[in-house]
């Protein structure tokens, strides 16, 4: 955690050294991503810039404790409680600023459900998560922008990315990473039977765009015509875009819009969230063993959650977390998840790092 604390504090002041940078200033658009990226550290930073403060103070006060200066001595004992105190109450909030880990305050991402195993069962699937998710986002005055998706006749999603913003959002959304498996009678079943299906869901925090720098000789960009579902034709113009990541193999596309150069910028910002993201979960696995929790892995291979609709159950596997409010989550009401893994992420930090305080 110190190691993840001194990061971002190292990145803020590099961040405040742009902001009087005359190439930065000169340029609006840098200018407006240095400035929104210094904000989205401001809190953390400048909080443990203080607990660092507050760190050197209390060793200087046990100094003079220590010391043959009466008065001195005297002056520090009174001081010392009231410092400690402080950098207790600092420490716990940095505990919770940090949960979710060195992206936790991101106020933008990228989420991708897919439909897994399944058919035409998981796609609905698929579109139920996404509404789940869009309800909660609604009750947050969080922001869901379609990047891209790909609809079934039924009215089902084979997968579908998303742009969400808003205050917490990444804190939130990032535990929904990986696997979710449904129990339910499909409404194509006509003999009353529980079929299992599943989607799984990627969440990926977005990056402002001076931490990652995407140069046209970094991917292949591929035109074609934009299709609908069955393979209709939604237009006869080469608007849809394919872009493909040379180093890291990464392909990302995008149809939804009828221009070409929105097609783009979507496709391009998603590409950038990806290649971010990739460098990321490389940094994490070589730091995997200092960490127990599951909770915020991002792995996407595991099943992280059944939803079983004949029980009105959600069982969360990570945590044991299991509720009888199915009918009420699905519907948007997901804070009661979501609490409960902020609250287990909370006590992983407490039980790893309680050595750090």
């Amino acid at each position: 955690m110190r190691e993840l604390l001194e990061d971002k504090l190292a990145r803020f002041e590099d961040l405040e050294k742009q902001l009087v940078d005359p190439d930065v200033l000169g340029d609006s658009s840098k200018m407006a991503s240095v400035a929104r990226e210094h904000g989205s550290l401001a809190k953390l930073a400048t909080k443990y810039r203080r607990f660092k403060e507050i760190c050197n103070e209390i060793a200087e006060a046990r100094e003079m404790v220590a010391g043959d200066d009466a008065d001195m001595k005297e002056l520090a004992e009174a001081e010392l409680p009231e410092l400690v105190e402080q950098r207790e109450e600092i420490w716990n909030e940095l505990l919770e600023m940090t949960i979710g880990g060195e992206d936790a305050n991101r106020t933008r991402c990228i989420m991708e459900i897919r439909a897994g195993t399944g058919g035409d069962e998981a796609a609905l699937f698929a579109r139920d998560l996404y509404e789940m998710y869009k309800h909660h986002g609604e009750s947050k005055k969080w922001k869901f922008e379609i990047l891209s998706h790909s609809p079934t006749e039924l009215g089902g999603f084979k997968e579908i990315s998303l742009g969400v913003s808003g205050e917490g959002v990444y804190r939130e959304l990032q535990f929904e990473s990986g696997g979710h498996r449904v129990q339910r009678v499909p409404q194509t079943e006509t003999q009353g039977r529980v079929h299992t299906s599943a989607a799984t869901v990627a969440v990926m925090a977005e990056p402002e765009d001076v931490e990652v720098e995407l140069k046209p000789d970094d991917y292949r960009i591929d035109k074609f015509n934009a299709s609908g579902p069955g393979g209709q034709h939604v237009n006869k113009t080469e608007s849809a875009i394919r872009l493909t990541h040379h180093e890291t193999g990464i392909v990302v596309q995008c149809q939804d819009e009828k221009s070409q150069h929105k097609n783009l910028a979507k496709a391009l910002r998603e590409l950038k969230t990806r290649v971010y993201d990739a460098k990321r979960q490389a940094e994490q696995q070589k730091r995997a063993d200092e960490r127990k929790s599951l909770v915020g892995s991002g792995d996407r291979s595991q099943r992280i959650r059944t939803y079983n609709f004949p029980e009105n159950r959600l069982t969360d596997h990570r945590i044991g977390f299991t509720v009888y409010k199915l009918d009420q989550i699905i519907a948007g009401d997901m804070q009661l998840v979501t609490d409960a893994l902020i609250d287990y992420e909370r006590q992983q930090l407490r039980d790893d790092f309680g050595a750090d305080e």
